[in-house]
């Protein structure tokens, strides 16, 4: 969670008692708000309309990013009415990713459904995504095939980095910005999220190997207020798409990585030394290039002090204690009927 400070709020607890299956809610809805006052109470009620007919033990979990508007208010006093819905409350604002990660701690159900909560994505979905994780699939994706938002600001830019996570990753997903997504709780407890790394889930996953399902599900115009992103993002999913690579590909194998950054560096400099030593034995001293001679020292002094790197970051990997154990958890084998101890821990 970044940091993150959260505090919880429940309804009724005997309510609570009276409506709750033995072993827990069967669906956790985790839903981040920010300055979402306008949609709270209709989402709600969206969700109970969607579920209701489903036959499953549900909850919802909400969790306010720091919102400055009545947010907070409104779903505190519908969570004082409906002992399923619980809040999640941050301090300040620590982004998306934080939130559905504090939201992703807080849940207790064996699946867990994330979704926006500006009234875009519809949950009439969720019954669509909990089919093909009863079909054996442990990440369902959603895709938002009729996308109801700005051409220029976010559909393109939205196309290309889908394009290019999917080339980088290996991973080819159709939209990785639709938050409306479903997972079993033992795969995404598991995976670290921080900065934007809510986009990437399915590319963290794929350590795991999980079977992944895509699916196409309803996009609406946004009702109330305006778009809390823009095209100020794209660095920050550049950035994480370089951390994902490394750790996908080269987590194991750090070496190897800074190997392969070096190697340019090593060319650039033997290209530079190579052109210093021929104007050495054509014409002497005197027309000896010093700012190639430099730059051939400086690239080659950088390579050396990326192998280095490599060669330290080898050494911790393989006598330190920061190896893949918890993307190796991934593989265990869940008993049926035992509640997830972390959660609990987390309440």
């Amino acid at each position: 969670m970044s940091g993150a400070k959260s505090t919880t709020r429940d309804g009724n607890n005997d309510a609570a008692q009276r409506t709750a299956s033995p072993r827990g809610p069967a669906l956790s809805v985790i839903v981040p708000l920010y300055n979402e006052q306008e949609s709270v109470r209709p989402l709600y009620d969206a969700i109970v309309q969607a579920l209701a007919t489903l036959g499953r033990p549900f909850e919802m979990v909400f969790v306010d990013d720091g919102s400055r508007d009545d947010t907070v208010a409104v779903a505190t006093s519908i969570a004082q009415r409906d002992p399923r819905l619980r809040i999640v409350k941050f301090r300040r604002n620590y982004g998306q990713t934080a939130a559905m990660a504090a939201g992703i701690e807080h849940a207790n159900g064996d699946v867990l459904v994330t979704m926006d909560g500006d009234l875009q994505n519809d949950p009439a979905d969720i019954a669509l995504l909990l089919e093909q994780i009863d079909a054996g699939f442990d990440l369902v994706v959603g895709w938002r095939h009729n996308r109801q938002d700005k051409l220029i600001s976010r559909k393109i830019p939205s196309r290309i980095a889908n394009w290019l996570i999917g080339h980088v990753t290996g991973v080819p997903i159709k939209d990785n910005g639709c938050s409306l997504k479903a997972f079993r709780a033992s795969l995404i407890k598991r995976i670290p999220l921080y900065s934007e790394m809510h986009r990437f889930i399915p590319a963290m996953a794929s350590i795991a190997g999980p079977r992944v399902a895509q699916i196409r599900v309803r996009h609406h115009a946004r009702r109330f207020g305006e778009s809390k992103y823009g095209l100020s993002r794209i660095y920050k999913v550049l950035l994480d798409l370089m951390v994902i690579k490394t750790i996908a590909s080269f987590a194991s194998r750090p070496l190897r990585w800074f190997a392969l950054l070096s190697l340019p560096l090593f060319v650039l400099a033997m290209f530079a030394f190579g052109q210093t030593a021929v104007d050495l034995l054509m014409d002497g001293h005197d027309a000896i290039s010093l700012p190639i001679a430099g730059s051939g020292v400086i690239f080659l002094g950088s390579a050396v002090i990326l192998l280095c790197s490599g060669a330290l970051a080898e050494l911790i990997y393989a006598r330190g204690d920061v190896r893949d154990r918890e993307f190796l958890k991934l593989t265990q084998t869940i008993l049926a009927g035992k509640r997830n101890s972390e959660a609990d821990r987390a309440l």
